[in-house]
């Protein structure tokens, strides 16, 4: 059959027609349905349904803004119980105050018009997006650019359209800015603006790739950008940190800006120089870049300790890191009664290598700032403020060593350890012993240094030094104490008074435990206030004694001093001159000896007409007792008078009570002298020779015997007897023999 064109297209426009009928019935027919899905929403729940070009749309409104929005492309309703499927399905949810804009959405919920769940099939995603500006813009706005929402994952969400709260058991996928990880469990209260993560928190934090952070709970609160943790854990490589309870502060992109943690946080460092702190609160400001930390504040009693067989500690009311770019620690800032503790908790030894205890020292001060190395390695601090340092004893019978400044440097070496401490202006140390008085001492400046075993190594003060302890005084230009041997090392026109004494010397060294003092270069000694002795002769006066050498050891509790080289003691005319000499200052008595060079010291004696004749003797030693007036000269003894010289190995001379000197004399004067031993007597034209001599000033007498005693004179020849006398006011000489044949001569010998 011919194919006829017009009936042709006759049929092509019934069949268009046609075709475009059943597709509109069908469209009608799905949009009644997917009106009915809703139709069981109460009216009074202020929920608005329209169609949309994408599908339909539910929304609920409170005074005039939108809280949430459901919106899906396709709805299938059930017969049974109204039930629906909604396909590709999108939540919005904004908040009462419109600032949020978070969004959930997946490919296919149920609905339960019942009960108002809409439940999500297998996965669902959930963006958060804060929207501060939501208030002032208009209803269902959306943010003007999305800035890195906290992105979720998770599986069978139940959302309420009622209540507009979701939740689900199911585990959670998270990814943010700075860290991914998963949790189990989600809940998102409407009302509230909070999404709590339930358990077990575990995330990766991109910033390094080995860092963790867990937590017990997490909420994204209702606050503007805000995180809360519960029981947070942080872990990066040795470090950890951990709190009960921590805030992250998020940016308006939702990067991390800071982060607060709160009751009993604790960071630990393992390794070869263990870390340990301890703080009630933790502040954690993230840099710009997003890579690390550009500030850290530890608050309520801060607690720091660093080492590990000796370890430091620090003490504060605030402690505040600050990183450098590279995201090292270069500065650490401490306020509020700060105290940094050294302690050595290796077994030392002292001078006399007896093993000795832990002593810890103390640093205290308003403020102190600690300067980090490379980001490595503690390297100094400084207080800010007067500083207070504290040597706690390392047994109870040990003093205690407070030590003050208006400002205190500290160094530490590469375990951290102090190695020294630098104080001034005004510095002051004061130490403390248990039934002593107080050691203080003063200086414009004052430096400490340290043992590598850890322990005060030495003390050194410089500028206006001055030192007390009890009546003893010092003054120098610098000091130098070591508590290993517990000396004080005087410089610089030092001077040491002490009970009436005072010293000076180039170098004096003072020992606080024992209390003796040694002299060096240029030692004088001068001991005043003291009490005149009627019945003693050579130091018996009130006047001071004074003491010149080279070198001096004085010991405090026997009263006595040792002088060597070039000695000269003397008081009022009264000289000794030796090249060693001890003294005793209570007894007034001393021994002097040669070494090599003769000891020299001189005497007068009185004739009857009141004149004063000088006597000096020399020996290789000497040994004088005021109360026993008698002087004890031994060794290759020398006396000479106005015409006259005594030899001998031994001389004994006893001087008059200072109450019989004349008031014009202050020297001693001569009573007697006995000589022994090669005993050799000459004058003018005359010697004698003997083992005993006894000389009285009374009558001006010798008495030569011992041996076989004679006299050689010039005139009258050799003169032998049992015993000699010979006065030399009149010249006469007696000589006495045997008591078996007795003989007496008497001459007299011309002048």
């Amino acid at each position: 059959m011919p194919l006829v064109i017009p009936r042709l297209r006759r049929w092509v426009v019934f069949a268009a027609g046609l075709l475009c009928l059943v597709v509109a019935g069908a469209y009608i027919h799905r949009r009644r349905q997917a009106s009915n899905v809703f139709k069981q929403i109460p009216p009074k729940m202020n929920v608005d349904i329209q169609q949309t070009a994408e599908g339909f749309k539910v929304s609920k409104s409170d005074q005039g803004r939108t809280l949430f929005t459901v919106e899906a492309s396709k709805a299938v309703q059930f017969k049974t119980g109204g039930r629906a499927e909604l396909h590709h399905v999108t939540i919005t949810l904004y908040g009462r105050d419109a600032s949020r804009y978070d969004q959930i959405y997946g490919d296919d919920f149920a609905y339960d018009p019942q009960t108002g769940d809409v439940t999500a099939k297998g996965q669902v995603r959930i963006d958060l997006e804060a929207n501060p500006e939501g208030i002032l813009k208009p209803d269902q706005s959306k943010p003007e650019g999305m800035k890195n929402p906290i992105h979720l994952v998770t599986s069978n969400l139940v959302f309420n359209q009622k209540t507009g709260n979701a939740f689900t058991p199911a585990m959670v996928e998270l990814r943010m800015p700075q860290a991914t990880g998963s949790a189990i469990g989600v809940h998102y209260s409407a009302q509230e603006n909070v999404l709590t993560l339930d358990s077990h928190l575990d995330l990766a934090l991109t910033v390094s790739r080995t860092a963790t952070l867990q937590a017990a709970r997490g909420v994204i609160s209702k606050e503007t950008r805000q995180v809360v943790l519960e029981e947070p854990r942080l872990a990066q490589g040795p470090q950890r940190m951990e709190a009960r309870r921590a805030t992250i502060y998020l940016r308006e992109d939702n990067t991390v800006d800071h982060v607060v943690a709160t009751d009993d946080v604790q960071a630990h460092v393992t390794g070869d120089s263990p870390l340990d702190a301890h703080a009630s609160r933790a502040e954690f400001a993230v840099n710009e870049a997003q890579d690390g930390l550009s500030r850290a504040v530890f608050q309520g009693d801060v607690q720091v300790q660093w080492g590990g067989e000796s370890p430091s500690r620090v003490n504060a009311g605030r402690i505040q890191l600050d990183f450098s770019s590279r995201n090292d620690i270069t500065k650490v800032r401490a306020n509020e009664n700060v105290k940094l503790m050294d302690t050595t908790a290796r077994q030392s030894t002292d001078a006399t290598q007896k093993a000795v205890g832990p002593q810890q020292v103390e640093i205290a001060a308003p403020a102190m700032d600690f300067y980090v190395k490379n980001g490595k390695r503690l390297d100094h601090a400084e207080t800010s403020g007067s500083g207070r340092i504290t040597i706690l004893p390392s047994s109870p019978k040990d003093a205690t060593t407070v030590i003050t400044a208006g400002n205190f440097q500290a160094r530490f070496d590469g375990q951290g350890r102090m190695v020294s401490v630098h104080g001034a202006p005004d510095a002051t140390a004061t130490s403390t012993s248990p039934s002593q008085p107080d050691r203080t001492s003063s200086s414009q400046q004052i430096d400490a240094t340290f043992r590598p075993s850890g322990g005060i190594d030495a003390i050194v003060q410089q500028g206006n030094f001055s030192y007390s302890d009890g009546e003893r005084q010092a003054r120098a230009e610098a000091a130098r104490f070591t508590p290993g041997d517990q000396v004080l090392v005087l410089a610089g026109s030092p001077r040491i008074t002490d009970k009436g004494l005072a010293t000076t010397a180039d170098i004096l060294r003072l020992n606080r435990t024992t209390g003796d003092a040694v002299g060096e270069g240029n030692v004088k000694t001068t001991y005043s206030d003291l009490r005149e002795q009627p019945n003693g002769a050579l130091l018996a006066g009130a006047s001071p004694i004074h003491v010149t050498a080279r070198t001096m050891t004085a010991r405090r509790n026997s009263a006595t001093a040792t002088y060597t080289g070039d000695v000269r003691l003397w008081q009022d005319a009264n000289v000794v001159e030796a090249a060693n000499i001890d003294f005793d200052r209570d007894r007034r008595s001393m021994v002097a000896r040669g070494n090599g060079r003769p000891v020299s010291t001189a005497f007068v004696q009185l004739g009857k007409n009141g004149n004063a004749t000088p006597i000096s003797i020399t020996s290789t030693r000497l040994t004088y007792t005021d109360d026993e007036r008698r002087a004890q000269f031994e060794g290759g003894v020398t006396t000479r008078g106005a015409d006259v010289t005594v030899t001998a190995d031994h001389v004994d001379a006893y001087l008059a009570p200072r109450s019989q000197n004349p008031a014009s004399h202050s020297q001693g004067q001569l009573d007697r002298l006995v000589a022994q031993g090669n005993v050799v007597v000459q004058e003018p034209g005359r010697k004698a020779v003997g083992d005993l001599l006894t000389y009285t000033v009374a009558d001006d007498k010798f008495v030569l015997s011992g041996g076989t005693p004679s006299i050689f004179d010039a005139e009258r020849g050799k003169i032998r007897g049992d015993s000699l006398t010979f006065f030399r006011r009149d010249d006469r000489v007696l000589v006495e023999g045997k008591d078996s044949s007795p003989t007496l001569t008497q001459t007299r010998v011309a002048r």
